[in-house]
């Protein structure tokens, strides 16, 4: 499957109508300059901080999307979706400000913290010993099974329009940019920053980051289809896990990431200290994933204005403290 310029605009009139429609109730979040990774880097940084967004990362523009279109028949039936985390939490409030109820499948070694989370916000979790990308599988099944709706965490267009918004609100904040730096896990965000800001500005260069222990994504862009593949432990915990067999985001990445890059654990933790240290800011593994790949390839974009995406928060304090020192 391939992504055409047809469809790539369609996106990009549905990422537009998600960004005026789901205003006041998902955040627009700041754009920071931060002038001491500037002249770490010697590039212009600015980080957008989805770390301040409901929940705590940027999963909750897509779920409140999600949520908004499902026709009243569907709501009141209830969703089932599959999440490590944040998407979970996201799903959660979107459903809760609707009324609508809420079943999150995760694995048994997902964050307490963030299964906590999506507890407090009234959903149910159901947590399998299995590897995310069966448990999001399982999900499915369960979902048709039981005739309820399945929201993707990221193979949904609806879920992608609306985590596009990020990219429109990147166009007005900063509308000369000349890259963009956003993790990626199973390609959702992306695909919508990517669809919006190429559709706006089109010689920007979306950079996709993965940590190098958990590159499925990266792996398939490079074999040119969805494989399968062992991953390794990884503090970015919100990337890591496989790509549903056929997902909708694997030909958008294909048509518009301009590059990716991998990082180390060590590199991850350190971008994690940097941003702590700099501006005194708890981020999570895939926030320092995306940081750290800025850095990494900072001498190439010296003197140039280039955006970092701070896309969660929600990391256990200990966990947090034990990467950063």
């Amino acid at each position: 499957m391939s992504v055409d310029q047809t469809s790539l605009s369609s996106l990009y009139d549905s990422i537009c109508e998600a960004h005026k429609a789901l205003r006041p109730a998902v955040a627009v979040t700041p754009l920071i300059y931060s002038a001491r990774l500037s002249a770490m880097t010697e590039c212009e940084v600015y980080l957008k901080c989805e770390h301040l967004q409901h929940t705590g990362s940027f999963k909750f523009r897509g779920a409140s999307n999600k949520i908004r279109l499902l026709p009243e028949a569907q709501r009141q039936l209830g969703v089932l979706t599959a999440s490590s985390g944040n998407h979970g939490q996201g799903l959660a409030l979107a459903g809760k400000v609707l009324g609508v109820p809420v079943t999150v499948y995760t694995t048994t070694s997902a964050s307490a913290y963030k299964l906590d989370a999506i507890r407090a916000l009234g959903a149910d979790v159901v947590s399998l010993d299995l590897d995310p990308l069966s448990v999001e599988l399982e999900a499915a099944r369960q979902a048709a099974a039981q005739g309820k709706p399945f929201v993707s965490p990221y193979n949904d267009p609806q879920i992608i329009a609306g985590q596009g918004t990020i990219g429109v609100e990147l166009f007005e904040q900063a509308p000369d940019l000349d890259a963009v730096f956003v993790a990626v896990g199973g390609g959702g965000m992306i695909s919508g920053i990517g669809a919006a800001l190429k559709a706006l500005n089109p010689n920007i260069e979306i950079i996709g980051c993965w940590p190098a222990n958990a590159p499925t994504m990266q792996r398939s862009l490079e074999a040119g289809e969805i494989i399968e593949m062992e991953e390794d432990e990884t503090i970015s915990d919100g990337t890591a896990g496989g790509i549903e067999p056929g997902s909708i985001t694997f030909p958008l990445c294909q048509a518009l990431l301009t590059r990716t890059v991998l990082v180390s654990e060590d590199e991850i933790k350190a971008a994690m200290r940097d941003v702590a240290s700099c501006e005194r800011w708890i981020i999570e593994g895939a926030a320092g994933v995306a940081v750290a790949s800025m850095k990494k390839l900072a001498q190439e974009y010296r003197g140039k204005r280039v955006a970092v995406v701070i896309c969660g928060r929600n990391i256990i304090l200990e966990k947090f403290l034990g990467a950063v020192q």
